[in-house]
């Protein structure tokens, strides 16, 4: 066996190679955790991600078009009010026979004419008109499109919320499993390295065969081309939550999940709960309602309307004539109330009708099929959470008896009864162990957070609940 000292202490080969495999562990923690290093949190990447995000920035602007909806709903019973005035040319002829004329102190005339002409004269008109909506069947349709429209605006904000935090959610848990991939191959090299070292110092010695040297620097290379590739994803991940939170893509880091619990609530919670708060639900029962209520106002289109409605208005033509200068004015005033009945409108109105039926039962249709792939959703997120905690646990105890079998094989290669590949298989197969403990961690996380936004439970509270998975500090082994 060689042996080669370290800091003035003598060490066998087999001790040397786990010696620096430590170091390397005990380095990257102590990076981990230097004062001057901060991990994201997931929180910490919502709150920046919430006023960056661009899908939702859209959405935010798109809400802004509910107040005025319903200013709009609310001013459609409110009494309109309008002034107009007009100038321009006007002429007037004016005859009258047989009328009958008295005046104070003169007699009474019979076979009267009167006549009256102005040719190009000035001609003015001012009114003000009020009116005031009693019983208006369209109007009241209307109304509540306008304030379902509202309504609908408002719930895509809360649902592009949820989108942007499950998009945030996602790209920081890619991050944090890539960068374990990257870590647990960097272990990788270092542990082959002292393996191919270790191989090659018994080759010198002619304890071992070429074919060991020659397995442990294929599989160095191996690695390598591998560790490239985990870097280059990392980039590519890591520009993704740069992106989304409008933090510095340099010396971002995030953390990895450690212990991802299911939400204890059974699937028939769940799926009641999606029913009556999911938003996409909500969203699709509101767009049901417009065609209900489109549908209302095209019927109501052929039903009489009352108003009240109030109006003064004069007219003043002055210019010269037949018989010379002349003027006429006329002025009137009216209150009361206005009957309007519809008559026919060619077609147009059954035809919106018939429009607006065909509408609604495509809606309901859709709002059917969401139901139906709503509980569908519920059921593979609420799965796919249990199934991966149950994974979790299986995979705990194979990571455990994978480092036992790996310390066996290690044990067995210094005794000449396994061969230095067995001892890299036994590797591999560890890293391999830890790396899908990593994703199934990372999986069950993000089904939870899946199943919660499908519910339309996916808020601050949620994510806050999720980091609790991140509280659990890293056990590293080599």
């Amino acid at each position: 066996m060689t042996i080669k000292t370290i800091a003035g202490r003598a060490y066998p080969a087999s001790e040397r190679a786990l010696f620096f495999l430590k170091s390397a562990w005990v380095l990257a923690a102590a990076l981990a955790l230097a004062p001057g290093a901060h991990a994201l949190t997931l929180l910490e990447a919502w709150q920046a991600a919430e006023p960056h995000d661009s899908q939702l920035a859209a959405a935010r602007a798109a809400a802004g078009v509910a107040e005025p909806q319903r200013q709009q709903a609310a001013a459609l019973w409110r009494p309109q009010v309008a002034f107009t005035a007009s100038a321009g040319l006007g002429a007037s002829d004016t005859t009258m026979r047989g009328a009958q004329f008295s005046a104070p102190g003169l007699p009474t005339s019979s076979g009267v004419d009167f006549a009256t002409s102005i040719h190009g004269g000035v001609a003015t008109r001012v009114a003000l008109q009020a009116s005031q909506p009693l019983y208006n069947p369209q109007r009241r349709a209307q109304q509540k499109q306008l304030n379902l429209q509202a309504d609908r605006a408002e719930l895509a904000l809360q649902a592009a919320r949820q989108g942007a935090m499950l998009r945030t959610a996602s790209a920081y848990l890619s991050l944090a499993m890539a960068q374990e991939k990257l870590r647990v191959l960097q272990g990788q090299i270092k542990s082959v390295q002292s393996a191919a070292q270790e191989a090659q110092d018994r080759f010198t010695l002619g304890a071992a065969p070429i074919t060991a040297v020659h397995e442990a620097r294929a599989e160095l290379a191996l690695l390598q081309a591998q560790v490239s590739a985990a870097q280059a994803d990392i980039e590519t991940r890591t520009q993704a939550l740069a992106d989304a939170t409008g933090l510095p893509a340099a010396g971002l880091a995030v953390q990895l999940p450690l212990a991802a619990e299911p939400e204890p609530r059974a699937l028939a919670v769940w799926q009641q709960l999606a029913l009556d708060t999911s938003t996409a639900l909500r969203e699709q029962r509101l767009a049901t309602d417009l065609a209900r209520a489109a549908l209302d106002q095209s019927a109501a289109g052929k039903r009489a309307t009352v108003d009240l409605i109030a109006q003064a208005a004069q007219d003043r033509l002055d210019g010269h004539g037949d018989f010379g200068s002349a003027r006429n004015t006329g002025v009137n005033a009216m209150v009361g109330v206005q009957l309007t009945i519809p008559l026919s409108t060619g077609g147009m109105q059954s035809g919106r009708e018939q429009e607006a039926i065909a509408r609604l039962a495509a809606a309901q249709a859709q709002e059917d099929a969401m139901r139906e792939q709503l509980a569908r959703d519920v059921q593979s997120a609420w799965l796919a959470m249990h199934t991966g905690a149950s994974q979790i646990t299986a995979l705990q105890a194979a990571l455990a008896a994978s480092e036992l079998r790996q310390d066996a094989t290690h044990t067995g290669y210094e005794a000449g009864e396994r061969t230095l590949l067995d001892v890299l298989r036994a590797r591999n197969d560890t890293a391999a162990t830890r790396l899908q403990l990593s994703q199934a961690q990372v999986s069950t996380l993000l089904a939870r957070l899946q199943l919660a936004q499908s519910a339309g439970q996916l808020d601050e509270t949620a994510l806050r609940e999720a980091s609790e998975a991140f509280s659990t500090p890293p056990v590293l082994k080599p």
